[in-house]
Parts: C-alpha cells; sequence; structure tokens
C-alpha cells in the first residue's frame, strides 16, 4: 500500500511540475506575441507615413512634369517712338505678335522708359509707346470672333486690319470643334450659370456664376450638343497646355521700368534664369550653349540704344551693370554687317538662336 501511495504521490508532483513548465511556456509565448503586436503597431503609423510621403513626392513630382516649363520675353516699348507714322507702328507691333507666336512664348512683357511712363501717356493725351505696343499685342492675341466684344474702339487700332493674323491653335474657325476655347462671358442665370459666346452658332452655357464681359477658356469636350441642356466648365487658360500640348497664345503684361520686369512676376516662383541680350555679350555657339534647368525662364531685348540704356535710366538699378541685372549675357548675332539690329530682327535672331538649348534644357526635367 505504501508503495503504491508513494507511486502516486511521485506521479502527482511530475504533473505538477510538468504543469508549472507548460503554464510558464504560454506566458512567455503569450508575452513574445504581445511584445510583437505592440512594436507592430508601432511601426504600422511609421509606415503609413513614409508611404503617404512617397506618394506625396510622386504626385508633386507628376504635377511638375504636367507644368512645362514657360519662356517670357521682355521688350522695351521705346522702339514703337522710332515709328514714323501709326502705320508703321501698328506694322513694328504685328511683328513683334507674330515672333512671340511662331516661337510659342507665354509672355510678352513691354517695359517702359519714358518719363511720364507712371501715368501711361506721353505727356500730351498720347499714349506711351509701351502702352500702344501692350494694346496691340492684347489685339491680336485675342481670337478674332470675340475682339469686338473685348475691345472698344480708339484711334490706335485704326491700322490693325493690315495686320497678318497670328493663326495660333486657340483662335479655332467656326466650322471646326477643339476640346478647348476661348470665349467671353454674356448675362448670367442664377439657376443655371452663365451663357458664353465661344464663336459658334450658339452661346453655351457653363456650370459657374461669372460677371459680363470676362475673357474665359471653355472646355468643350466632344459633346457637339450646344443646346442649354449640355453645362460645359470653365477651365485655367493654362489647361489646354498642360493637357494637349498646344500652344495656348502670350499674356501680356505692362510694367514701368526694366526692375519692374522682374519684380512683379505672374509666376509664384518667380524667373529662375534671366538672359539678356546685347552685342556687347558673350558670345557662343548655339550648339555648344547649356542652359540649367528651369521653370520660367526670360530673355530681355533693349530698346533703340540697348538695355545698356535701359539699365541707366531705371533708378531702381542704379550703379547696377548688365551682369548684375542677368544671369546670362549673349550676343546672339557675332561679326553683323550692319552697326544695329532693330528689335524686331533680334527677335526673330534670338529666340532661333535659343530653341535647341531650350529644348536640351526641358529635356533634362
Amino acid at each position: 500500500m505504501n508503495r503504491v501511495h508513494s507511486e502516486a504521490a511521485a506521479a502527482a508532483k511530475e504533473q505538477r511540475k510538468n504543469d508549472k513548465r507548460e503554464k510558464r511556456k504560454k506566458h512567455k509565448d503569450a508575452k513574445e506575441d504581445d511584445c510583437g503586436a505592440s512594436m507592430a503597431e508601432e511601426e504600422a503609423p511609421k509606415e503609413k507615413k513614409q508611404k503617404q510621403k512617397q506618394r506625396k513626392d510622386k504626385d508633386e513630382r507628376e504635377e511638375k512634369k504636367k507644368l512645362k516649363p514657360t519662356v517670357s520675353i521682355a521688350v522695351a516699348g521705346s522702339i514703337i517712338d522710332n515709328a514714323q507714322s501709326l502705320e508703321l507702328a501698328t506694322l513694328l507691333a504685328g511683328q513683334i505678335a507674330r515672333a512671340a507666336t511662331v516661337f510659342r512664348i507665354d509672355e510678352v512683357v513691354v517695359f517702359d522708359s519714358t518719363p511720364a511712363a507712371e501715368n501711361g501717356s506721353a505727356g500730351d493725351g498720347e499714349e506711351s509707346g509701351a502702352r500702344f505696343l501692350v494694346r496691340i499685342l492684347e489685339y491680336l492675341e485675342t481670337p478674332q470672333y470675340l475682339r469686338r466684344r473685348l475691345f472698344p474702339m480708339h484711334k490706335n487700332l485704326k491700322f490693325v486690319g493690315l495686320l497678318p493674323p497670328l493663326d495660333a491653335p486657340h483662335h479655332v474657325r467656326k466650322h471646326e470643334w477643339s476640346e478647348f476655347r476661348e470665349g467671353v462671358t454674356l448675362e448670367s442665370d442664377p439657376s443655371k450659370g452663365t451663357l458664353v459666346d465661344v464663336g459658334l452658332s450658339k452661346n453655351v452655357l457653363v456650370e459657374q456664376k461669372l460677371e459680363p464681359g470676362k475673357r474665359v477658356t471653355v472646355a468643350m469636350g466632344t459633346n457637339r450638343d450646344l443646346t442649354t441642356a449640355c453645362i460645359r466648365k470653365v477651365v485655367p487658360p493654362s489647361t489646354p497646355r498642360e493637357q494637349m500640348g498646344s500652344y495656348w497664345g502670350y499674356k501680356v503684361r505692362y510694367t514701368s521700368n526694366l526692375s519692374g520686369v522682374f519684380k512683379n512676376s505672374p509666376f509664384k516662383e518667380e524667373y529662375d534664369h534671366i538672359i539678356g541680350t546685347s552685342e556687347h555679350g558673350q558670345i557662343v555657339n548655339s550648339s555648344e550653349l547649356t542652359l540649367p534647368t528651369f521653370r520660367h525662364l526670360l530673355i530681355a531685348f533693349g530698346g533703340l540704344a540697348g538695355l545698356e540704356e535701359s539699365i541707366e535710366e531705371d533708378t531702381n538699378l542704379k550703379g547696377k551693370r548688365a551682369d548684375d541685372v542677368f544671369t546670362s549675357y549673349f550676343n546672339t548675332c557675332p561679326n553683323q554687317g550692319s552697326r544695329t539690329i532693330r528689335t524686331e530682327e533680334a527677335l526673330l535672331i534670338s529666340l532661333q538662336y535659343f530653341q535647341d538649348p531650350i529644348r536640351r534644357a526641358e529635356q533634362k526635367l
């Protein structure tokens, strides 16, 4: 009996030991699981934030790719003052507009240097050369079907009918269909939206409520229904360029002096590369010229006496030289046969000179 009792007691003791070992093992496993879970919980937000940042960076890179670099030109309005008649001045302005369109310029900045520039007149009630140039450039850039609504009669528009049309992609003809059209707002209906004249047989309805007389860009899409049942949308003017890659005209900006060209940039990032052109500039072959990558490039052209005189006349640039004002300073037509190159000639020569360097810089983006 004692022997049986001893064996039973030993077996019970061994069982208790096994139970304790099993209990310790379970507790250890549970602790490891809890630790692993808490670590995973700690890592999860970090991984999530990291993925969100990566996604955001990727979206920003894609957005920047969509936003194509812009090229602006700055022209001295004093070139108009040298024209001997209204007709010749108009023809000169037309040449500037044609050059800007042919070379797909995004912005034309006209800077003044006349004493009455701040008042926008030449002192006798006449427009300064710069104001005149701005008026003609804006008129020519506007599609023909919108001009009557947007430009009231003015004596300085007398000879614009002699000028060749720009024939830019946004100057869409009446019988053509385009995914985007320029228009001018008419009356609005609070319950429906705004009627817009886009140069077709009927006005179209857009969903936004806008004041009349404003120029807008309308997304027409592919649906050719012109009734008010098909409601369209006004989009930013840059949309056709970003979505279709189409050149959509140039913007015109007036400034009273050369320094205002740089200070009042319409771009949030401002101009990140500014080029001056002069016979006193650096001589580099176009094929060897390397421009840095840029978002907004500006190329400046001087008046009758060049950019050097424009710098001297600007009180904000007193004591500065061309090298202080411009990032680069080039002579785009060395060994010229004439003592002078007119601005309208310099525009064509220089914009062709910069074509390949600009293209190479854009490919780096």
